[in-house]
């Protein structure tokens, strides 16, 4: 499978300058209702401005490049690498309200492993962007396939959305869990009830 680098939005020359974008930040802070000039609000858009670029660093890096790194003397090791309980902290592309959650990794090797630390890391490129959990899901399937050309991965992530828990229907503690299977996890029952099984109950997952 060939990936090509997700695109990261608009290029440096056509994005809207710092100013502008805490010139909005005051815009939306009197359209909610309240003075963007009093004493408490008056570093509020330089705030946001500095925590956007913390929430959307994402569009900065290529998760491809991330796996380049590979280790080969495995002494034959071809079972499964699983890395679970990857946190992370992502945002809505519809409302932009967070989405808060866990991703577990798996992949069986075939003649490369790559450091675990790296595998984290594509979960945060991916998650530092405007999101859904579903496209994210696949993003990082797809590219531990594309690089690292296993004989099999598998994503599982299980998140919150404060979309849904904060606002609109306001149910909170609801979960959402999404699943991507390529390779053996897809076509052997076998792998899959063990990969699924290491991230405890499964059948309650809804996922064998």
């Amino acid at each position: 499978m060939t990936l090509t680098p997700v695109p990261t939005g608009e290029t440096a020359d056509s994005r809207p300058s710092r100013e502008e974008a805490e010139a909005a930040v005051r815009t939306l802070l009197a359209w909610a209702g309240d003075d963007p000039n009093r004493e408490g609000l008056q570093d509020t858009p330089a705030r946001v401005a500095r925590a956007y670029e913390e929430f959307f660093g994402g569009y900065a890096i290529d998760p491809l490049e991330l796996l380049q790194r590979t280790f080969s003397e495995v002494e034959g090791y071809d079972e499964m690498v699983l890395l679970r309980d990857i946190r992370f902290e992502s945002h809505c592309e519809h409302h932009l309200a967070p989405i808060v959650g866990r991703a577990h990794i798996a992949y069986m090797p075939t003649h490369r492993v790559v450091g675990i630390s790296k595998l984290a890391r594509v979960v945060d490129a991916y998650a530092r962007r405007l999101q859904i959990q579903e496209k994210m899901t696949a993003q990082i399937a797809n590219t531990v396939e594309a690089v690292l050309e296993p004989s099999g991965v598998a994503v599982v992530i299980e998140a919150t959305h404060h979309c849904m828990t904060t606002r609109g229907i306001h149910k909170p503690g609801t979960t959402m869990v999404t699943s991507r299977m390529l390779g053996c996890f897809r076509k052997d029952a076998a792998t899959r009830r063990e990969f699924l099984s290491l991230l405890g109950n499964p059948t309650a997952q809804g996922l064998v």
